[in-house]
């Protein structure tokens, strides 16, 4: 108990001192969400699990293709970080990003950028990149076509 006093003790000194850091983290984290629950309504997993952390984690990796199984990756110290960065990569190959400079927008402004993957009108969901050779997967056709 005494730890929950301090950490909510922390987040009202901040407030107190500089509440715009907080009103940063909060907008970001907004933005964030609503561009995942987007990019799930337009690859056909639940929107809901936006906004629920493991079932948004499941539903990332469906959406990619990796099996859920691969979800214990995140709790390998050091190798989740890497994976993390793996799975935003196979993300941009989902929707046809295949170039080196879109392989670097995607990890360095990983929220605005699935957020622009959700809302543009000409991206399209090409389907999961697991396991597929992608110089034959640039030649399917999309999902939802």
């Amino acid at each position: 108990m005494e730890t929950v006093m301090k950490i909510i003790g922390f987040f009202e000194k901040v407030w107190a001192e500089n509440p715009h850091y907080l009103m940063l983290a909060g907008l970001i984290l907004l933005v964030a969400i609503i561009g995942k629950m987007k990019l799930f309504i337009k690859s056909n997993q639940p929107w809901i699990a936006g906004i629920i952390p493991i079932w948004g984690m499941i539903a990332t990796l469906k959406l990619v293709g990796r099996p859920v199984s691969h979800i214990a990756f995140f709790l390998v110290p050091g190798y989740n970080i890497y994976f993390a960065f793996k799975l935003l990569i196979e993300i941009a190959q989902s929707f046809g990003k295949r170039s080196s400079i879109d392989y670097i927008m995607v990890c360095l402004f990983n929220v605005f950028y699935v957020m622009n993957l959700a809302l543009a009108y000409n991206e399209e969901y090409a389907g999961p990149v697991y396991g597929t050779d992608l110089k034959t997967a640039g030649e399917r056709k999309p999902a939802l076509a």
